[in-house]
């Protein structure tokens, strides 16, 4: 009977430990699949942080390209006004007769038509794209006037803003729903008050269609449309060795596109529009043109001997840091990233170790410096401790 008693509390000691175990293995793998996937979160917000700053680069640009094409159309309104003036006060003052004064007057609107409407340009032609379309490109050319430039805007309107050209719009819309807004309670406490004459909506649609910035996108869709469907096809065709290449086509294809009110709000009427790939081919060449001039900025780095030890170890590591921070920056979503370029017929080589990332002469100069300081560092420390030993030997020696 004793050793019953024994058998069964090591027989639930081991059953216990069993459980137990198998516990232990489905929590561990727990930890594993956890682990697995805390991995992939971070290299996803990696990927998107990255995204991210390229973006807002390619937004930075945009912004600068917009601010550029808002001043010249300001200045072509105020020579055109100016000349404009200058005729008409000639034609009062001189006092010519009645057929002398109509043809005058005439002028301003002739000037303003032999202005050249805008022809689509064909893009830069490097060896490895196939040329596309050059017999349409000339039929283009001889058709009457085929996309004709937008009408100017009045330079009052556009001379204080600062920003997009919708803003004022919004606050006009703005205002004048919350004018009716107050018409409308004084209507209901005064019942001797006149009514509303319109709706909302149909403040709303009348606002929209007297706006000049939607009028300005109608009109572009409307006039541009044949203009618009060069670089579409060039983009659809386009497909690139090098990635030099996709710079100078980018840079061709916001100069085309720089004519546009706005060109998001344009090119979205436009279904045959290949957004992916445009933006896939901005997103390359920002990202190539930043790691290029980074790499001009590290190699060209000089060391200025007078410069303070401090200020010139935060410089070169500064410098380091950026360095480092953009190449990372391509190499966490890089197989995602090439694997998109691959699709698309952009080149993705100089992304990978062998290519513009991993050549090691842009680091060489930075090293080079850094060591050349941190040596004189050791040197001077080496220096301080000697001294300080010489001079406690000294004192020891004194006391004995």
């Amino acid at each position: 009977m004793k050793a019953e008693h024994k058998r069964m509390p090591q027989e639930d000691d081991e059953s216990e430990i069993n459980l137990l175990k198998k516990e232990l293995e489905v929590s561990l793998q727990r930890i594993d699949t956890l682990e697995k996937e805390n991995q992939e979160l971070k290299q996803e917000v990696s990927r998107l942080k990255a995204q991210i700053s390229t973006l807002k680069a390619y937004n930075n640009e945009r912004k600068t390209v917009l601010w550029k094409k808002l001043q010249n159309s300001l200045d072509s309104n105020y020579t055109d006004a100016s000349q404009h003036k200058l005729s008409a006060f000639i034609n009062v003052s001189e006092q010519v007769p009645g057929t002398e004064k109509s043809s005058t007057r005439t002028s301003f609107p002739e000037s303003t038509a032999e202005k050249p409407a805008k022809v689509p340009t064909p893009p830069p032609r490097p060896n490895s794209v196939t040329p596309t379309l050059p017999n349409k490109v000339k039929g283009n050319k001889a058709l009457p006037s085929p996309a004709p430039a937008p009408p100017p805007f009045p330079s009052k309107s556009l001379a204080g803003s600062r920003a997009v050209r919708r803003v004022p719009e919004v606050i006009e819309l703005y205002r004048s729903l919350t004018r009716r807004d107050a018409a409308h309670k004084e209507n209901t406490t005064n019942p001797k008050g006149t009514p509303a004459v319109a709706s909302t909506k149909n403040m709303i649609g009348e606002i929209e269609n007297r706006s000049k910035y939607l009028s300005a996108i109608k009109s572009d869709v409307e006039r541009q449309g044949e203009f618009i469907k060069f670089p579409i096809k060039e983009l659809e065709s386009a497909a690139f060795r090098d990635i030099s290449d996709v710079e100078a086509f980018v840079k061709w294809l916001d100069g085309e596109l720089s004519s546009l009110v706005d060109e998001r709000a344009v090119l979205k009427h436009f279904t045959q529009w290949p957004e992916r790939k445009a933006d896939a081919l901005r997103e390359a060449a920002c990202t190539y043109r930043d790691l290029k001039s980074l790499e001009s900025e590290v190699t060209h780095f000089v060391d200025n001997p007078k410069e303070p030890l401090t200020p010139a170890l935060r410089r070169i590591q500064a410098l380091q840091d950026r360095l480092e921070q953009s190449i990372d920056n391509i190499e966490r979503p890089r197989e995602s990233t090439s694997k998109r370029y691959r699709d698309l017929q952009i080149p993705w080589e100089w992304m990978l170790d062998t290519g513009l990332i991993g050549q090691p002469t842009k680091r060489t100069n930075l090293q080079r410096n850094y060591r050349h300081k941190h040596s004189s560092i050791l040197s001077v420390i080496q220096i301080d401790e000697t001294k300080f030993i010489e001079a406690r030997q000294k004192i020891h020696g004194k006391d004995n």
